[in-house]
């Protein structure tokens, strides 16, 4: 699979270019499924409004609404209450997923559930995620991004790529997100950790990982 991380979405030419590049044809031709569940884990988002914008392409940050040939839904939550053959040839048949922002534990927690962390390295799709659609890839969070917590506890994720990331780094709305706290987070992980502005994602294509940014980030290594 191939993976564009993002912190806010499809939101400049370059990550846009980035992502027409890796689809391998146009997004007019293309088909997407988006998956709001993380919305529903972050105290900040939960369902309604937030996720009824990201479903209609109406949020601010880009992603549903770049002009897919189709888009659906694929709810992780109610995935476990039927049968697979429901849902996975759906799955299998889409150029993209487009997995939105909110707590990374519970989406993590949901895509074990419902297995489609067992598919993911499967599929041939490419996926685009935004902020905890993005470090639920990676094998941790770090405390710094703890909220939800998840039966198990901990703050792992689904280790589908080798490093950690610290989305909208120096954003006006969070004052907590400073290089200085990318530093302290960073120290705290085990492996390489990024962090990433909202004009900065990450490609990663058969393990080989490529920083797309029209503006600034940094790599932390162990």
């Amino acid at each position: 699979m191939k993976f564009l991380l993002t912190s806010a979405g499809i939101n400049n030419k370059s990550i846009h270019d980035a992502l027409v590049d890796m689809l391998d044809k146009p997004i007019a031709d293309s088909n997407a499924l988006c998956i709001p569940t993380a919305m529903y884990g972050h105290p900040w988002v939960g369902p309604g409004v937030k996720a009824w914008e990201f479903i209609s392409g109406k949020e601010d940050n880009p992603m549903v609404d770049l002009g897919w040939k189709s888009v659906g839904i694929l709810e992780l939550t109610a995935l476990p209450s039927i049968s697979e053959d429901r849902w996975v040839p759906l799955v299998r048949e889409t150029d993209v997923l487009l997995v939105a922002g909110g707590d990374a534990l519970y989406l993590g927690y949901w895509m074990k559930q419902s297995g489609l962390a067992d598919l993911l390295p499967s599929l041939s799709a490419v996926y685009v995620g935004m902020s905890a659609g993005s470090m639920v890839m990676a094998p941790r969070i770090g405390d710094f991004f703890v909220s939800w917590t998840p039966p198990s506890g901990g703050d792992e994720t689904l280790s589908m790529v080798d490093f950690a990331m610290f989305p909208h780094l120096d954003h006006e709305m969070l004052p907590y997100n400073t290089m200085a706290a990318a530093e302290r987070w960073a120290s705290g992980m085990q492996g390489p950790a990024y962090a990433i502005d909202d004009q900065t994602a990450i490609k990663v294509i058969d393990g080989a990982v490529e920083v797309v940014s029209e503006g600034h980030w940094k790599l932390f290594s162990p």
